[in-house]
């Protein structure tokens, strides 16, 4: 029964039911489906409704637990618990609630039934593996916290500075970032103001933290002008290191978050690439979202020194970085470009020799989390490689791309999950595809 006498939205009481992708979960109010964060599955709760535009589905947030699950435990960042008023929580954890097992069980959940749903896979079969799995001298917390080793905090126009609330842009004040590593955790919450924008924490492999400041500027004159960043000064050079290997990469550029994901991707890749029969020396492997070349030098160290891998990256500072981490394979090329158009350009340029090559070789996509999409798809799908090994941070778009790759010809014949991102709901996953020779 709605109680209209709350003050900002009615206040319902709900009996929770699966888990969503996004990080909620589904209850119904008189037939219609309420999203609800920091809840579980079989709990009665508390809620209040916080927006009922759409017809389809309303959202509400959790106020108080009456009957809790037994997979419930106190949160691992104490101001994001159950018992913090919602507008005071922040986001970045919204799984700490939950008994780490039973977490990975959750995400599973949304993985296999993404691969269903969208990708037409009718029992998907998946193994989910934590952070460090492949190393047993570097494994993840019993809590799966400290892992952060990269951290964006928010300076509002006061010049207070701590995350986003959750599913706001307002900043709130912590006194915790458990997610963190222990000395950039410390070296966060020794920042006292800032100018309005973000401040970037990184710890790379030398330990040392970098206080990155990402100022905003006004744009214009008067009513309606706009932010923008201020310029940046010349980026700062770091390294990280995946096993032996090191790579260079900007202070500020993209890297793995959790301090054990890039070694952990780098052996699941090399695994998955073993499981097809490996590389083949003579072939020409692509790796698509290349970054700084982290999977092109994985399919390299498999190749061996004259291996032809190209890494496509649209970022030009990465590819910099990215022809120097690939410098010691003389087939190695990074080139920058939108993957889409460097695809079609490919498509029109190769010569026969080329596409026999292509055909004989690896490709290697890590799309950002909307996805390859279709037109990507279908292009690689068009230069009929041996192998295709996906890396996916969203289950939903891996499964979209999955459907398009399937009814080109291409069917996944190995799948793992990778808990990288433990207390939040997301999940990476590989997937490795091979040609049926059907094609659809």
């Amino acid at each position: 029964m709605v109680d209209t006498t709350a003050d900002d939205g009615p206040i319902i009481d709900l009996e929770i039911g699966d888990v969503a992708h996004g990080g909620v979960f589904v209850a119904r109010h008189e037939g219609r489906v309420v999203f609800v964060p920091d809840v579980l599955p079989g709990e009665r709760v508390v809620a209040r409704l916080t927006d009922t535009r759409k017809s389809s589905f309303w959202r509400a947030e959790a106020l108080e637990v009456r009957e809790a699950s037994p997979h419930r435990r106190p949160h691992v960042w104490r101001q994001a618990d159950i018992h913090v008023a919602p507008g005071l929580r922040p986001g970045g954890a919204d799984f700490g609630h939950i008994h780490l097992a039973h977490q990975r069980e959750l995400k599973l959940h949304v993985l296999t039934d993404a691969l269903q749903r969208f990708g037409g896979l009718s029992d998907p079969d998946v193994a989910l593996l934590p952070a460090g799995a492949t190393d047993a001298a570097s494994p993840e917390t019993s809590d799966g916290t400290g892992w952060r080793t990269r951290v964006s905090l928010h300076v509002d126009a006061d010049g207070r500075i701590g995350p986003y609330a959750a599913r706001s842009h307002r900043v709130i004040d912590v006194d915790a970032l458990p997610l963190a590593t222990v000395a950039l955790e410390n070296a966060a919450l020794a920042l006292r103001s800032g100018d309005p924008g973000r401040i970037d924490l990184v710890q790379p492999a030398d330990g040392r933290v970098r206080v990155l400041p990402r100022p905003v500027e006004a744009r214009g004159r008067g009513r309606g002008r706009s932010p923008r960043r201020a310029p940046a000064a010349e980026p700062e050079v770091i390294v990280e290191q995946v096993g032996d290997r090191r790579f260079q990469v900007d202070a500020g550029g993209f890297w793995q978050v959790h301090r054990l994901a890039a070694s952990t991707l780098h052996d699941t890749v090399a695994a998955a690439l073993r499981g097809v029969g490996g590389i083949d020396p003579d072939a020409w492997h692509l790796d698509l979202y290349g970054g700084v070349g982290l999977f092109a030098a994985t399919i390299a160290d498999q190749g061996g020194p004259a291996t032809r891998v190209t890494t496509v990256e649209s970022d030009p500072r990465a590819t910099v970085h990215a022809g120097e981490n690939l410098a010691e394979w003389v087939g190695a090329r990074a080139e920058t470009g939108r993957v889409d158009r460097w695809l079609a350009k490919l498509a029109a340029e190769a010569s026969a020799i080329d596409r026999e090559r292509l055909a004989r070789g690896a490709v290697l996509l890590d799309p950002p989390r909307a996805g390859a999409g279709r037109e990507v798809v279908e292009s690689i799908a068009a230069l009929a490689p041996a192998t295709v090994v996906y890396v996916a941070c969203d289950p939903v778009a891996l499964a979209r791309d999955i459907a398009t790759f399937r009814a080109a010809g291409y069917e996944p014949s190995h799948l793992t999950a990778l808990d990288l991102f433990p207390n939040s709901h997301h999940v990476e996953a590989v997937a490795t595809l091979t040609p049926t020779g059907a094609q659809g």
